[in-house]
């Protein structure tokens, strides 16, 4: 493969939900960067709907925190800790991301910078997203290739009234997510997914995948 074609797919292989995040300052340019590929993305009939909130007043991350917290402590946490690992993962593998993901909570009002992905056109639908998250996904890459650590959550939507009243947004625009974004205080690596073979199938559902040609 070619050296870009490469390191695209190494990027795609090592984009960790990074939810330890530093404090300190991140440059402009490093965010517009994030928010140029996001603008990248295809949407629905091109028409680029989406607008994208940059947030680092520290009054609204507290405000915005403690609901997110707040649905951590009582309603995500109770479940996943009450639950079984997650697919492919080890018991203490997946006692350290709910260590990561209860340090978010506790922090995520510290990371530096937010961006809150948003759509206009009234109540959200089941195939809204299509045209949002692609530029979610080309910002977590971009993080990724610039050394810095992102995640995408979607908890505070469990006070999705109150949350976007506290950002401002208008009647017809909702949010989609909130990303995160700062220096990691861990390093990349490997993402861990379940076999191909698992989660494929060919032709009709639970017909098995063929990854050879007869």
């Amino acid at each position: 493969m070619p050296d870009e074609t490469a390191n695209l797919f190494e990027m795609m292989a090592t984009t960790r939900s990074m939810r330890r995040l530093k404090p300190d300052p991140v440059p402009a340019e490093l965010i517009r960067k994030v928010l140029e590929a996001g603008v990248s993305a295809p949407s629905g009939g091109n028409m680029q709907r989406w607008r994208f909130l940059v947030v680092r007043d520290p009054k609204v991350k507290q405000t915005v925190g403690a609901y997110y917290k707040r649905t951590w402590d009582e309603v995500v946490a109770p479940r996943y800790r009450a639950g079984e690992p997650a697919p492919g993962t080890s018991p203490e593998r997946f006692r350290r991301m709910l260590d990561a993901a209860q340090y978010l909570a506790d922090h995520i009002h510290e990371a530096p910078v937010w961006i809150v992905p948003c759509m206009g056109g009234g109540t959200p639908t089941r195939t809204s997203g299509s045209s949002i998250y692609p530029a979610v996904q080309n910002m977590l890459l971009a993080a990724r290739a610039l050394g810095l650590g992102a995640t995408l959550t979607t908890l505070y939507l469990n006070f999705e009234k109150e949350v976007e009243t506290a950002l401002g947004l208008p009647p017809d625009v909702h949010s989609y997510a909130l990303l995160p974004i700062g220096y990691p205080m861990g390093r990349f690596g490997p993402v861990r997914r379940v076999p191909i073979a698992d989660v494929v199938y060919e032709d009709q559902w639970g017909q098995p995948y063929r990854d050879q040609p007869i």
